[in-house]
């Protein structure tokens, strides 16, 4: 088993080596982008089976679990409820890490934490009768090297769809991400409008190989126009038919959603 994943490692890094000099994925410009250094985020889906646990995983986040995980330096956590959920309602939570260090950290933090600990007492000793939750899936994220940096969105009313593009393949794959950074497909998204909050490669999670990103926008018709905007934008139609980011993409999966009143993205 370890020599056929050895082999099947080494088929994909020989393949990538073999692309053409734009392909190059430590090229001079990647590496001016690696001078930001990338981060890390956790992405968790929460699952209920009624309004008194969602409730009580909310009060949680926004009594106990934020104020904790700011001060150990992770700021910025997004909480978001699901719009129009079919059938268990689902709490999507996005917590920020400088480091992989910090991720790994974070739970150790968490119990030498008094205040936490206090705080999050009625989620943490929620008894097998009355969980707090049906069901906590999570993924580990790091940040692409063309948006090393989550955007926090301006503080107004507004929506965020998060999307998932599941790739058949680790090289199709990694041609797509490629396509988001040297390509220039980021770059066309801030142009547009489709305002990113945050790009990942997916490190840990379910069906992978895969990347997720979520953009904010004011209403669903702003979402729509500016979808369109993008979908005839030049210099898109140009790089989405290049041979090479051709089928890189076979699953799309999109979620759209609402902050919390406490959310921090």
């Amino acid at each position: 088993m370890l020599r056929r994943n050895f082999l099947k490692s080494s088929v994909i890094t020989a393949t990538v080596a073999g692309l053409s000099h734009d392909f190059v994925l430590a090229s001079d410009d990647n590496e001016k982008q690696k001078k930001t250094k990338q981060e890390f985020y956790e992405l968790r889906e929460y699952t209920f089976g009624s309004e008194a646990q969602q409730k009580l995983v909310e009060d949680y986040y926004e009594k106990a679990a934020i104020p904790a995980l700011n001060r150990m330096g992770s700021k910025n956590v997004g909480v978001f409820r699901e719009l129009e959920p079919k059938g268990l309602a689902r709490l999507f939570v996005l917590i920020r890490f400088s480091s992989i260090d910090a991720f790994t950290g974070m739970r150790d933090s968490l119990v030498k934490d008094k205040a936490y600990q206090a705080s999050a007492s009625a989620y943490l000793s929620a008894e097998a009768k009355t969980p707090a939750y049906s069901r906590i899936q999570s993924s580990l994220l790091k940040s692409f090297t063309h948006m090393p940096r989550l955007m926090v969105p301006e503080k107004k009313p507004r929506l965020l769809e998060l999307r998932r593009y599941e790739s058949h393949s680790e090289l199709a794959g990694i041609k797509k991400i490629h396509m988001f950074n040297e390509g220039g497909e980021i770059e066309i998204f801030k142009r547009v409008g489709l305002d990113p909050v945050f790009f990942g490669e997916t490190i840990v999670g379910e069906k992978i190989p895969n990347l997720t990103y979520m953009i904010a926008f004011d209403d669903m018709a702003e979402h729509d126009k500016n979808w369109k905007v993008f979908s005839a934008d030049p210099q898109w139609v140009k790089i989405k038919d290049l041979p090479e980011y051709k089928d890189t993409v076979s699953t799309i999966t999109r979620t759209f959603l609402a902050p919390t009143d406490f959310s921090q993205v």
